[in-house]
């Protein structure tokens, strides 16, 4: 039995990408077009059994579609990140017939289920994946190898039924000590957001070693080229629960998310490993990090435990460090210009034993502001380019945090400047104006003409 074909149509290609991955997961054979005529063009040769259709695109809207699909008997469902409220939901269902109208940021698998009860898809398992890596100067030991869903543990007993954790700063003590050693957290653009704990599990928190990806069904495979804030911006997008995989060369890197949101990363490089996030943090030096790995690996306990012992951190330093890792492992792939990419929904980010509490709008803004060099931001945003305000904005402006001199400047891209205009008109450093227009294009609030 071959499965039911359903066609997607959205101008996004990382949210086409997803909606495609995610709905073959579910047992669809799935076509994608992300314009309007190019829709039609498939709907009349392949014969869809259902089309999911965004409101807004390049050539037509979605209703001209919708108009059109009618004529040639496929049903369809309706979505926006425009066209939203009662209204927009009354005129796609009751004027032009929608099975269902969604709103981004949607909930993707209440999506699946409209498309599910429209046309019912064969179950597939989900795909079980293998992670293998070659061991090379920059990775992890082939001995500390973790599966890409496999759960973090902290430490057993102590935190088990606690509510969740909101970590506190370091305090002035923890600060003095770090200036010490010439490395004043105030000078680190990674700051302190909340860090929330979960379900204990059983793993460890010191051995991430991502493997190379198979590819198997339910995984998505792509490049990564100035596109990782588009990825991230899909999953908020879709509300989806799933993991984000991220390959450069023998380094890989995956970002889990829950409901949209980023909640934990992991890396197979040595030095994104706690004990050497401590080092750099300036909580502990070279020669007790060393006597706390030796020491770990003797009794095969995790070094955050062995240094818990040593007296060398509380458990709470633990929790407040480990999220900075997490944090640093996730702005850190802002910086790669190129790799690979897949995408895989088996719901594992909940599992995790601690959460990052970060909305993707401001790791995106941060990330492009703090990781992209200026010869990739003037590749990016071109002086002659005029910024305007973007028909279908990925994010909303009350999601942004802005500077003010970002705020005051952000009226003024309207179209009729170019990015030369602009950067004289900000009165700021060329970088950090180029920086902020390109994070803006990146979430979709500004497009370029």
């Amino acid at each position: 039995m071959s499965a039911p074909r359903i066609l997607v149509v959205d101008d996004n290609p990382e949210l086409l990408t997803l909606l495609s991955s995610a709905f073959e997961e579910a047992g669809y054979s799935v076509l994608t077009a992300p314009r309007g005529r190019t829709a039609l063009d498939l709907a009349r040769k392949e014969k869809p059994v259902l089309a999911v259709i965004d409101i807004l695109l390049p050539d037509l809207m979605g209703y001209d579609v919708a108009e059109a699909l009618k004529r040639l008997r496929v049903p369809f469902i309706l979505m926006s990140g425009v066209h939203k409220g009662g209204k927009a939901s009354t005129m796609a269902l009751d004027r032009y017939g929608a099975l269902a109208f969604f709103e981004k940021p949607f909930d993707r698998r209440k999506l699946l289920d409209a498309v599910r009860k429209a046309a019912p898809g064969a179950a597939r398992a989900p795909a079980e994946l293998a992670f293998d890596v070659e061991s090379g100067p920059q990775v992890a030991e082939a001995a500390e190898a973790m599966q890409l869903t496999a759960r973090i543990d902290l430490k057993s007993g102590s935190l088990r039924g606690t509510s969740p954790l909101q970590l506190k700063p370091m305090n002035r003590e923890q600060v003095a000590r770090m200036r010490e050693k010439g490395a004043s957290p105030a000078s680190r653009p990674i700051r302190a957001d909340r860090v929330n704990t979960g379900p204990i599990a059983r793993g460890s928190e010191t051995d991430p070693l991502l493997q190379p990806m198979v590819e198997k069904e339910g995984i998505r495979r792509g490049d990564l080229k100035d596109n990782l804030p588009h990825l991230l911006a899909a999953f908020y997008n879709a509300k989806e629960t799933g993991e984000l995989g991220l390959m450069k060369g023998q380094v890989k890197k995956i970002i889990f998310f829950e409901s949209g949101f980023p909640v934990f990363a992991l890396s197979n490089l040595v030095a994104d490993r706690l004990g050497q996030f401590l080092v750099r943090a300036g909580k502990i030096d070279e020669q007790t990090m060393r006597q706390a790995a030796d020491e770990a690996s003797r009794k095969k306990q995790r070094t955050g435990d062995v240094l818990i012992q040593m007296g060398a951190l509380d458990e709470e330093e633990r929790l407040y460090y480990i999220g900075q890792q997490i944090k640093s492992i996730l702005y850190s792939v802002f910086a790669w210009e190129e790799g690979v990419f897949t995408l895989s929904f088996q719901a594992m980010a909940r599992k995790e034993a601690i959460k990052l509490d970060i909305h993707p709008a401001n790791l995106i803004m941060r990330g492009v502001k703090k990781l992209y060099k200026p010869e990739r931001l003037k590749r990016l945003m071109p002086q002659s380019a005029r910024p305007t305000p973007s028909r279908d904005p990925s994010f909303n402006l009350s999601d942004v945090e802005l500077q003010v001199w970002e705020a005051h400047l952000l009226p003024r891209c309207d179209g009729s400047r170019s990015v030369a205009e602009l950067v004289k008109l900000a009165g700021k450093p060329e970088s950090d104006v180029l920086g902020t227009l390109v994070a803006l294009t990146s979430l979709r609030v500004l497009d370029l003409s």
